[in-house]
């Protein structure tokens, strides 16, 4: 496969998360974003977060360029009570409690994680050239990318579900 139809094929599946997350979002008020089916479990606003966060994150590292989270500002629009860097991954029950946010303000850092994507594709030429050695085999810029896509259509997947959900509560 060319380099050219697999940045064709991964821009492709950015973009339709980028649309299908922004339509999930659009209707859904504070307290929809932060419902959360049984305790314990991670409301429909905290998932997008944690997912744009993870695709800006991992797309900035494999792009050699600042995440969008900080470059935009979007640090201070949500205004967390995390350490900067935080993404979602390991966080306690509080941590996820303690989320707030709004769902313009989603769909505007996605779209400025859309266009990071983007830009970082557009000039990608090496899938595989390592870019995380923490792992066995080390991990290439090919299986991120790969990575990333699966994780952000699984957590689409669960937005979906919870506001099915919260669209049938009692």
């Amino acid at each position: 496969m060319s380099t050219d139809v697999a940045r064709l094929m991964l821009l492709d599946s950015f973009d339709r998360f980028r649309d299908d997350l922004t339509s999930a979002l659009t209707d859904l008020d504070e307290a929809a974003l932060v419902w959360r089916p049984a305790p314990g479990a991670n409301p429909m606003g905290w998932i997008a977060w944690h997912v744009l966060r993870v695709q800006d994150d991992h797309l900035a590292d494999v792009g050699g360029v600042e995440q969008a989270w900080f470059a935009n500002g979007w640090q201070q629009v949500f205004g967390l009570p995390y350490p900067p860097e935080a993404h979602g991954y390991g966080q306690s029950d509080d941590d996820v409690a303690a989320w707030r946010g709004a769902a313009p303000a989603l769909i505007g850092y996605a779209n400025n994680v859309n266009a990071l994507t983007h830009r970082v594709l557009d000039r990608l030429t090496d899938y595989a050239r390592i870019v995380d050695t923490r792992w066995d085999p080390p991990v290439t810029a090919a299986v991120r990318l790969v990575s990333v896509v699966d994780e952000v259509n699984q957590h689409l997947g669960q937005i979906a579900y919870l506001k099915g959900l919260y669209g049938r509560r009692g």
